[in-house]
Formats: C-alpha cells, structure tokens, sequence
C-alpha cells in the first residue's frame, strides 16, 4: 500500500500535462501511486498519460467512456486510490521540488491528522508568482493538531480540493463525493472541514497554481454558473445529516451570501440576459435555507447586501456596487493626485534646504535599497562612529527595519521631509546601491558607493551585451548617477577593473578591501557560539549556510535543490542554514526539522560566521567566505545558462573556491564523504583567496574612514599579510557521516 496516492483529472490540458507529471514523478518522496483520469480528453492528453505509464510503473491512467466533468473524474480516481493518504492535483498545475517529503513529514510528526493542509502560490504566464494572501493562516502558533472549531479562521482560506491531503478512511468515513457541475469543491471542502476531528498545517508552498493568460471555466460567461445553487444545496443537505455539525449553518449561510453575490458581481461570469433570474435565485436560495435567528448589522457593508438578497432588490444592489465602485476610483484618484502634490512639496523643500549651507558632521548611510543596516555601509557607519566621534550619522530605512539599528543612529524614513533635509546638507553620502534619482549632487558633497559584493555576473554598461539581463535598464540614467561617485570602494584589482570599465567615470577606486568582512577578523569563538544558539542550532550539529543566487532567467524563488531531500540525505548531524536571495520574501523555502529559514536574519556576515561551510552557485557571498577560510561548495546545475543569459568575468567552474558539483547528486557526495573540507577543497580556497581577497584583513573599513571622512593621505593600516590572518575558526570543520548510502 502506498503512502499517497495521486489523483491528477486530465481535459484538455495537453500542453501543462508534461509539466505536472513530471513534478509528480520528480518528487525526492517516491511512495505513491499517480492515478491519472482521463476524463475523455478531445486533445492527446491520453496519449501522453499512457505514455507515462509506460515508463514508471507508479502511473496508472484510467480513460473515461465519456465526459464526465472535474468532480466526477476525481470520484473515478478516488475509487482505485489504495494509499493512506489522498491527494488531488489539477492537470496545469504543478508541485514543488520536496512538497511531498514535507507532507510526509509533517503527517509523521502530527500523528497522521485527518486532513493536512498546506500552502500554495499563484504562478502566471510571464513567471511571476505570488503566495497565497492567506497564508499566514498556515503559520502555526497553537497546537500542531486542531479541530475546525479551535481554528474557524481557516474557512477564509480558498476551498478547493488541492491544497489537502486526507486520510484515506477518513474520507470513507465521512462518506463525501465530488458532485457534477461547476463550483464542485464546495460541497466536498467545507464538509471535510467541520467532520474532521484532527486538522494540520503545513506552512509551505507545496503547490504552484498556475493561472493561465486565457482564464479557466469558471472565468467564462455561461449560464453554467447557475450550478452553484445545487452545490450550496448539497452542502445544506450534508449539514441537515449532522446534527453535530449545526453549530456551522449560520457560518456556512454567509459563505454562501458572500460566495452567490460576487459570482454576481463579477462581471464575466453570467451572460447579460440571465442576471434578473439569478438574483431572484439568490433570494430564494436566501428565503430557502436561512437560519432561524439569522441577524447581521446594516451598518456593515455586508448587511447591507444580505438585506438587498433577501428583498430581491436586484437594482438597488447594482447601483449601490456602481456607487462602490465609483467611491473606490474616486478615493484612488484623490489619493494620486494628493501623492503628487505631496512629492511637489517635498521637492520644493529639497530645492529650499541645498540652498542652506552643507553640513561637514553629517554623513548618511543605506544599503540594499533603504532595507536597513547592512553590508559595507554598516561596517563603515560603525567605524567612522568609533573614529570620529564627532560625526553624526543618519541611516536611511524604513520602519520595517528600524530595529536593525544600532543605538545613536538617527532613522530617515525614504522620501520624508526629514530625508530630503539630510540629503540636501550631509557632506557625506555612503551607499551600496544608487541614491534617489531626484537627488542632485552639490558642490562640496562627498559620494562613496561600496558595492555590495566582488562581482562575478556582468554589471553597468557590460550588460549591453544581454539584455535579458539587463530588463530594460536606462544605462545613460545609470551613468548619470555614477558620475555622483566621488570613491568606488573595490575588494581586488579583479573588482577594480570591473567597477572602472563596467562604470566609466571619473570617480577613484579605493582598493581597500570589503568593509562587511572585518567582522570575520574581530570575531570570538563565544561570539560563534552564541549566533549558533540564537539560530537554534545544536551546538553538535555541523551548520551549512546555503545561499542561492537571483536568476534573471527566472521569476520567483524556484529552488535548485531539493533542500529537504539533502538534509535526510546528510542525516541528523547536519542542519542546513537556507538563506534566499533578498529579492525573495523569507518564508519562501521548503519546511524541515533541520532547515532553518534564515532569509530574514538582518545580518548575512552573522550567518556566515554562525556556519561551517558555504553552498551556494553563484552569489558574490563565495568571495566573503572564502575570506573567512572555511570550505565553500558549489552547486552549479545551470551554469551554462546562468554564463549565457548573464553574462560573466571568468569561468568560476576552473577557477572555484571548493569543490563543484553539477547535479544534487554530486553535491550530497561531495558533503557526505567529508571531502567539501579536505585537501583538495583547502587548495583551491587558497587560491581563490588569494586573488579575490588580498586586502580583507579587518581593517577595510578603517582604511575608508581614515581615506575619506578623516582625509589622511598617508599613514593607513598596512595590509596584513594572508599567512598572517587569523578569522574566526569555525565550531566544526567536517559533517557527521551518516551511515552509507549506496552509489546510484
């Protein structure tokens, strides 16, 4: 018996159904059983689902006599299902890479639940995806099993069949079918819901949605949608069958008010002649299956319309949402207008406050487009605060990332007053990323951009030559802002040469090192060991950071490993340290005992010193750590297409600063034979550091403070010599080995 099966209904969808087998089939979690439904399909969607089988013999494909519908599909499926756990996935939709380990998982250790449920993203044509605007409601804060009555607050999330997995006699039990027609996961969710004595959650994006540019059947104007009225009827009938469930009716009523009034409401879905009849549906659904003692407010906006349902005022309710409508466009309006005579106004200000005298003790600082205190600046900021006491620094961020800074440094808050105040008169202005583009440069003003990283991928006018990877950038209002810089601050003479031809200016380089990684040199073992315990983790475990880069060939956080397959691979003395790139939002990666999201953590060096080894492919961190001398990996499945559609400065696959491994295969080897931190992996580091990190010894920082702000010609720290240096150690230096696995 397996542990899942399955159930993939097949219409029509010839051109995603490669797509949602093979996220099946590549699963790292390989006991189930892939039932595919052949809901007689016009397309060849049957003959590529035979194909499948052919293959793997997990496929089993049943082909309907006729067309039956999605409900009545999923019932065909349901009926061969011979796992423990059901699960349904739509034929255009897809899994993520690790989603059915992580169900596994968290049914293991919730104590296999009635129903789990987890998370998913809505995916479209041009690659964007969005999670779920619900998904906080997955977070789990209470125990990890619940009923529906502990966590009513689920019922707003979408009700549909593929975001579950169910106990299989559990569903015996309850004794539920997937009804004909449209709008047929209503009265299959919601009664699965109030039945279910164990719920559980997963909050993990497990499925990827996929919302097609040409919308789906429910988005096509027929009089098909009338079927919603024998949907809610089934429903009411499943509740008049248990008594114990009719604490939910009142509930379940205003679902059904609020799920009837915007299929009304919207306008693609009922043909024009055929609205009249539906409202007057709607208010004999209304009279027909309201509550005894049924209340609601008229002073909400939801009484009101409950109120028009049961008067059957259809015109009432259509000039009140016009009114609504008119009222949201209207405010929309005035907002815009009143945004741009508030931008006049602070422009105005700005142009009053650079006709005041500049500053010469204000410097301000940002970094990573206002997302609080970090990288170079941060190690700047702090240094000149040390050196210089006498300056006062101002560091440009919101109030999301107020708490990243250190005591004594003034908030701007972006585009305030106050901000364009400080921009107009601080005689020093530090940044890793360019300043706002109505700033104005004055006479007297001081620039220094640190970058943020040594660079690998092309930059500045070398992207000409890739334009898919360039996404449209205006290069002359980029070199407009780069004839602002007074210093560009440069880690090697590989990044010299890169910023002085990637960016043709007239500013002067400073070869002085990368100020973020003096923390590396100042660093004690307590201060390790209590990043460890503040991470969470054990101080027995080996700790690998893995940071992944941005693909411009991609849109969204799509996984080149299957994290939760490596972590079992590696065995439970290693804890893996996931951190996204930061144009991902945290939370976007796969959930496991021995992954830790570390994506928000506000300080990358902290994540660095708090690990023993780095995995990564191709993000500017590499260079940072192998300045801080211990093992890096890398993982680079797509590098030819990363070389091709980016454009890079050297072959990092010949020269790299570890070993490389080119599949996830390679990659579980290399870590768990041990020979990531061997001779081999501390030979090519050497080398690697050698020429990507001669200057990062500590004192980069100091040397741009002294060079810039202090304006000492002469007299900077001398560069301590690579034997010389000492970073800190890390707390282990090699994995526990799991026991051995067979070779594939």
């Amino acid at each position: 018996m397996p542990r899942f099966s399955v159930i993939v209904p097949v219409y029509h969808v010839q051109a995603y159904l490669h797509a949602c087998l093979d996220s099946v089939l590549g699963q790292s979690f390989g006991d189930f059983e892939l039932i595919v439904v052949d809901d007689c399909s016009p397309d060849g969607s049957g003959e590529i689902a035979d194909a499948y089988a052919a293959r793997d013999r997990r496929v089993s494909v049943l082909h309907l006599a006729e067309n039956v519908g999605l409900g009545m599909a999923r019932n065909a499926g349901l009926a061969r299902a011979s796992g423990d756990y059901v699960l349904f996935l739509d034929s255009d939709d897809t899994y993520a890479p690790g989603a059915l380990a992580a169900v596994a998982a968290r049914i293991d250790a919730t104590g296999q639940p009635d129903l789990l449920i987890f998370d998913y993203d809505r995916t479209y044509w041009n690659g964007e995806a969005e999670r779920n605007q619900f998904s906080a409601l997955l977070a789990q804060t209470g125990p990890d099993v619940f009923s529906l009555d502990e966590h009513p607050g689920l019922l707003r999330l979408i009700m549909v069949a593929w975001n579950k997995a169910y106990r299989r006699d559990f569903l015996a039990k309850v004794g539920v079918a997937f009804p004909a027609g449209y709008y047929e996961d209503t009265p299959w969710t919601y009664p699965l819901l109030m039945a279910a004595e164990t719920i559980a959650l997963l909050d993990q994006v497990c499925v990827h949605y996929r919302q097609r540019r040409k919308r789906g059947i429910l988005h096509t104007t027929s009089r098909r949608h009338f079927e919603i009225f024998r949907q809610y009827d089934l429903l009411f009938a499943f509740l008049d069958s248990r008594p114990d469930l009719e604490r939910w009716r009142t509930v379940l009523f205003r679902r059904m008010l609020d799920h009837l009034t915007t299929v009304f409401n919207l306008p693609d879905r009922l043909p024009r002649s055929s609205r009249p009849e539906y409202f007057r549906r709607c208010r004999a659904q209304y009279r027909k299956l309201r509550p005894d003692g049924f209340r609601f407010a008229l002073s909400r906006r939801s009484g009101v319309r409950y109120l028009l349902v049961a008067l059957g005022a259809r015109r009432t309710f259509q000039a009140l949402g016009s009114l609504h409508r008119l009222r949201l466009r209207t405010a929309r309006r005035a907002r815009a207008a009143g945004g741009r005579l508030r931008d006049a106004a602070l422009h105005a200000y700005y142009l009053l406050q650079r006709r005041r005298p500049l500053d010469p003790d204000l410097a301000v600082f940002s970094a990573y487009w206002d997302r609080g205190y970090a990288c170079n600046p941060a190690a700047i900021e702090g240094t000149l605060r040390e050196l210089a006491p006498h300056m006062r620094t101002a560091w440009v961020t919101t109030e999301e990332y107020a708490h990243t800074l250190p005591p004594g440094v003034t908030r701007l808050q972006p585009g305030s007053a106050g901000y364009w105040k400080a921009m107009a008169r601080a005689s020093y202005l530090v940044s890793n990323v360019n300043l706002h583009h109505r700033y104005a440069k004055r006479p007297g003003q001081t620039n220094v951009q640190t970058h943020h990283g040594t660079p690998l991928k092309h930059m500045g006018v070398d992207l000409l030559q890739h334009p898919a990877a360039a996404h449209g950038m205006d290069f002359e209002r980029m070199l407009r802002h780069v004839d602002r810089w007074d210093y560009s601050v440069s880690a090697s003479r590989h990044s010299s040469l890169v910023w002085e031809r990637a960016y043709p200016s007239a500013f002067t380089c400073l070869e002085y090192g990368q100020p973020r990684t003096d923390v590396f040199h100042r660093a004690t073992p307590e201060d390790v060991l209590a990043l460890r315990d503040g991470l969470g983790v054990p101080r027995t475990a080996t700790a690998l950071l893995y940071a992944p880069t941005h693909r411009d060939y991609q849109s969204g956080y799509l996984p080149a490993l299957d994290l939760p397959r490596l972590a079992e691979e590696l065995g439970p003395g290693v804890v893996l340290l996931l951190r996204t790139h930061y144009l991902y939002p945290p939370g976007a990666g796969p959930v496991h005992p021995r992954i830790i999201d570390v994506s928000a953590h506000p300080s990358v060096e902290e994540l660095c010193l708090a690990s023993d080894g780095l995995v990564t492919d191709y993000s500017s961190l590499m260079f940072d750590y192998a300045g801080l001398d211990r093992p890096v990996v890398l993982h680079v499945a797509d590098w030819d297409t990363y070389r091709a559609t980016r454009g890079v400065y050297f072959d990092v696959t010949a020269h790299p600063p570890g070993l490389v491994a080119r599949t996830q295969e390679e990659l579980t080897d290399i870590l768990a034979t041990g020979s990531w931190s061997g001779p081999r992996a501390a030979q090519l580091r050497a080398a690697f550091r050698a020429r990507f990190c001669p200057y990062d010894d500590g004192h980069a920082a100091e040397r741009v403070v002294r060079r810039v702000f202090l304006r000492e010609d002469g007299g900077l720290p001398s560069v301590v010599p690579l034997p010389d240096r000492h970073p800190a150690a890390p707390l282990h230096h090699s994995p526990t080995r799991p026991a051995a696995r067979p070779l594939p």
